[in-house]
């Protein structure tokens, strides 16, 4: 059994308030806690979104009576909001900017508006930016010229990679991350993924711009899934929205990639823990650890998942590597394909 320590996902949609039919804090932590996953950092653009102190404080509410693992929640950047969210950035894990389209309806298009954020928000707290193709240039050179770090989501081209690569040569402070999708799934999977089964944003990409991001995972700060839970009925549906559950499947991925030799246990901890922590400024979790079984080979079954939207892009896919125990602050809180956490038991990382 390999021991590691309880993994960080900075990136996940709960989906709570507003579409609990395809997730909630209850059901999105349980599978976070299967996935190997003991802290989870969610996103603002539920419904209402979450943009003041008003919707922060409903969202961490629902948070604290439901949550099976610790957590802490994500400001949106609107076009309002430039005062009242710099005065919320010690109770958030960070800004959000949507400057690309997505699933919600927090995209800011003025990049003055996106200049005011950034000069607005404590430098000593993460910005992380949806930013694809020149959004992505365009906003490490706005973060420059007010002299701030930015975080950039969900990377997933060649020439994003290479732009991100470019910047850090140049003493920039940006980091990024990429999701498992993108790493082990590209468009030549499209078509084993009928109707809107594909569809994600940032859409699946080439092969050579899933290559490009394996050949600089040096320059690749942190892994996040990305998690974003819809029903397969509105995945099939004429109109399907963009997402793809991934908190159950991420580790397993890994993990495979391992086995495989394409990463390196420190890897995976590096950009899974370690870096999550440092760029996101979350507090160490005592007592807190995660057993996994290195060995295991398996299929990937959306049967076996705790999320409530019932599928995943890996349907079948063989994988290598379970998930066998999860003990976070001294309690064991998964075994063996039962969570043993109760709601609740998770915990703000940010409260004071």
């Amino acid at each position: 059994m390999l021991r590691l320590p309880g993994l960080i996902d900075p990136h996940v949609h709960m989906r709570e308030p507003g579409a609990t039919h395809k997730e909630d804090w209850g059901t999105g932590t349980r599978a976070a806690l299967a996935g190997g996953f003991t802290l989870v950092l969610a996103m603002p653009n539920t419904s209402p979104p979450v943009t003041d102190a008003a919707t922060l404080e409903m969202a961490l509410e629902r948070a604290a009576a439901s949550a099976h693992c610790d957590y802490a929640h994500f400001l949106g950047g609107g076009a309002e909001n430039t005062t009242v969210a710099a005065s919320l950035a010690p109770r958030c894990a960070g800004l959000k900017l949507y400057l690309d389209q997505t699933y919600g309806p927090l995209r800011l298009e003025n990049m003055l508006l996106w200049k005011e954020h950034l000069q607005r928000w404590p430098k000593d707290w993460p910005v992380a930016a949806h930013a694809e193709g020149r959004s992505l240039a365009a906003v490490i050179l706005v973060a420059a010229l007010v002299g701030r770090p930015v975080h950039l989501c969900h990377v997933s081209t060649r020439e994003e990679i290479l732009i991100i690569r470019a910047a850090k040569e140049h003493g920039l402070p940006v980091t990024c991350e990429v999701t498992p999708h993108h790493l082990f799934l590209s468009t030549e999977d499209l078509p084993r993924l009928p109707g809107g089964r594909g569809e994600v944003r940032p859409r699946l990409a080439s092969p050579a711009d899933r290559q490009a991001l394996w050949d600089n995972l040096e320059v690749i700060d942190c892994f996040a899934s990305d998690h974003a839970p819809h029903t397969l009925a509105e995945k099939d549906s004429s109109n399907p929205p963009p997402g793809f559950p991934g908190l159950e499947t991420s580790l397993p991925l890994l993990l495979t990639a391992v086995s495989e030799g394409r990463l390196g246990m420190e890897d995976v901890i590096a950009r899974c823990v370690t870096n999550p922590r440092r760029i996101f400024r979350l507090p160490e979790q005592p007592d807190t650890w995660v057993e996994v079984d290195p060995d295991t080979r398996y299929e990937i079954r959306a049967e076996a998942m705790f999320s409530r939207c019932s599928w995943t892009p890996f349907e079948g896919m063989p994988v290598r590597g379970r998930v066998r125990r999860v003990v976070l602050r001294g309690q064991e809180a998964f075994r063996d394909g039962v969570v043993s956490a109760v709601p609740g038991w998770g915990r703000n990382v940010r409260a004071v």
